[in-house]
């Protein structure tokens, strides 16, 4: 081939390397593949494995190749995988990261089902893949449960596992791959009748989306829609007999069952006229769409009112006028792009075009360094005027912080101020969050008092009322605040700050409701911050009565011990957070350890497989994750 391209002659001597054994013969076309173009991962497993059936250990093969041992280890782990998975990873149908995740089990049914399923998704992130592997049960109270249905699941060949001695809570469903199956299913028909319905240009199913799914977006509201005369009239009497009633009960002496039932039954009705559906723009909605998901209840989420960057609509051009001007050009001027200075114009004419030396006569456009000056002036009187009215610059700036949190596009502000809106998509269960849950409700209240038009927010805003002006600037300038550590921006200037802000706040993660869970931090840590946490909280030793237990007893445990402890991993600690200082902690952890044999085990917080009461009884229900011997957790079933 390389005589026939010119590039090598005829009679060139090629050198050869005649190599005798498999192992040389592997070993030579891997080191010629990597060290020159780098291989697909799936063949480099290939190669691998071979060498390692041949009998090389992964140091071996990781010194040969100049790899790391994990980068090795992590190929091999690849043979955990089904075949079927490997070879839609080969033809790029599956990234490496979620092919790294089925890789957590061996079972290739298990795997196969749960591609299966996530393929016809939108979440199909590798923490996801992960979830769905490694739950082995899930309970009835669960939201995915709650919004299928327990017979709908049995009717549909599903199992569930009750408890007959002890309250279950309806049990556990042991076939999460067909609960999902069920779940999407369910989803994606709400999807198709909500499209059907409203008339939206697309519309996304999924069991749960990220947290700051919506990022990108543009985000419109609609109106409430207005009462008809007769839920008008039938409001006014409602209202009216509400506040007879209520005025005669305050005056009398007696508690009354009926009246109170009676009030109930007119706020109720009350409650459904007010609680009207939003209407939304026919234009918008045909170039938006909605997110369907599941609350954290069951309850069917629908997210209206967003807008692709692909679907925003096309600005007209300034000039869009220009085909009425003569035929013969005269109207070319009037209707040129707008210059440099955002089409300022003099007299009909733009500006940019400097003017002739000599005086002719005619009154021409300003050139730019006049224009320059005289703008540049322009603005230092401005900001002046605006530095001795602050209650008008407050307005100027929240003016841009709502333009940048509520107005994606096409918003601009003469005030050169940036604010950033950072969302965390992989961090699993923080939309759940009671913190993220806050923040959205009182996003969609501000979103749909807000203008529909970013050009009528300025007189909105001069409008509103103080506290209200002030509460909206909270919200949005607390969108802006980003502390989040990452392993290629530690940002330390960011965390000292935002210690400092913590502290002027009065803030700290215990108050605010944070504890160590298997889900959040003990599950996801070794053994020895597992250890270390129970030290630090209950003493050497509580610690000492779960070293022995394999991880997945030992978290569980652990969360049981830390619970209502206040104990915070060190990256989350701020100032009103602080543990004692040492001293003080030596002088706990030494009253927790046993000083003599007479210590009774009643003062001992045991794990909750040696003690008989209830608690040791309910942890018994939970079915455990994993292998090992954990036959002492799964007594109930």
């Amino acid at each position: 081939m390389l005589v026939n391209q010119k590039k090598l002659s005829r009679t060139a001597a090629i050198p050869c390397i005649v190599s005798k054994g498999d192992t040389l013969e592997v070993e030579d076309s891997l080191a010629e593949n990597v060290r020159r173009v780098d291989l697909h991962p799936l063949d480099e497993f290939r190669a691998i494995m071979t060498l390692r059936e041949q009998g090389l250990d992964e140091e071996e093969i990781a010194a040969r190749f100049h790899m790391s041992v994990a980068t090795v280890k992590q190929r091999l782990r690849l043979a955990s995988v089904s075949p079927r998975l490997l070879e839609l990873y080969a033809n790029d149908e599956m990234r490496l990261g979620q092919v790294m995740a089925f890789s957590i089990t061996n079972d290739h049914v298990r795997q196969e089902q749960v591609w299966d399923t996530i393929s016809r998704s939108h979440n199909q992130d590798p923490y996801y893949i992960r979830r769905m592997l490694t739950e082995t049960a899930v309970r009835a109270s669960d939201r995915r449960a709650v919004y299928i249905g327990i017979d709908v699941y049995e009717a549909a060949g599903g199992v569930v596992m009750r408890d007959l001695f002890e309250q279950d809570n309806g049990g556990w469903l042991q076939d999460p791959a067909l609960l999902e199956q069920l779940v999407l299913e369910k989803l994606t028909t709400e999807a198709e009748a909500l499209r059907a319905d409203e008339g939206w240009k697309w519309v996304e199913a999924a069991f749960d989306f990220p947290y700051g799914h919506t990022s990108g977006l543009r985000r419109f509201y609609g109106e409430r829609a207005e009462y008809t005369e007769e839920e008008l009239a039938r409001h006014d009497a409602l209202k009216t007999e509400y506040d007879r009633l209520d005025a005669e009960y305050a005056e009398a002496d007696d508690y009354s069952e009926e009246t109170e039932a009676q009030l109930e039954k007119l706020g109720n009705e009350l409650d459904a006229l007010n609680d009207r559906p939003y209407v939304f723009d026919r234009q918008d909605v045909a170039r938006g769409g909605a997110f369907i998901s599941l609350a954290a209840n069951g309850e069917l989420k629908i997210e209206r009112g967003f807008v692709r960057p692909e679907d925003e609509p096309v600005p007209e051009p300034n000039g869009g006028d220009a085909d009425e001007g003569d035929s013969d050009g005269e109207g070319e001027t009037d209707t040129a792009a707008p210059s440099a200075y955002g089409g300022i114009s003099v007299n009909g004419k733009p500006v940019g075009v400097e003017e002739p030396e000599e005086d002719d006569g005619k009154v021409r456009p300003l050139s730019d360094r006049v224009i320059e000056d005289l703008t540049a002036a322009r603005t230092v009187a401005l900001r002046n005027a605006l530095a001795n009215d602050p209650v008008m610059a407050f307005i100027a700036a929240l003016h841009v912080a709502v333009l940048k949190i509520f107005y994606r596009y096409g918003a601009d502000s003469c005030l050169e101020i940036t604010l950033q809106h950072t969302a965390f998509s992989q961090t699993p269960g923080l939309g759940d969050t009671v913190w993220a849950k806050e923040i959205e409700q009182r996003q969609e209240s501000w979103g749909y008092d807000l203008p529909g038009n970013a050009d009528e927010v300025w007189d909105y805003l001069v409008a509103l009322d103080e506290a209200s002006r002030m509460a909206l600037f909270a919200h949005c300038v607390s969108l802006s605040v980003n502390t989040t550590v990452q392993a290629w921006n530690r940002r330390t200037k960011e965390t000292a700050h935002a210690r400092q802000l913590a502290r002027s706040l009065g803030f700290g993660m215990v108050a605010a409701g944070w504890a160590p869970t298997v889900d959040n931090y003990l599950g996801r840590v070794t053994k020895a911050h597992i250890l270390q946490a129970v030290r630090e909280a209950k003493g050497e030793q509580s610690a000492q009565l779960i070293d022995h237990l394999k991880k997945p007893d030992m978290a569980r445990e652990a969360a049981r011990l830390l619970a209502g402890s206040g104990w915070l991993p060190e990256v989350l600690r701020l100032p009103v957070d602080q543990i004692p200082a040492e001293a003080e902690v030596d002088a706990v952890l030494s009253d927790a350890v046993v000083e003599d044999d007479t210590t009774e085990a009643a003062d001992i917080d045991l794990p909750a497989f040696l003690t008989e009461n209830e608690e040791a009884a309910e942890a018994a229900t939970d079915p455990i994750d994993g292998d090992g011997d954990g036959e002492h957790l799964e007594a109930a079933e």
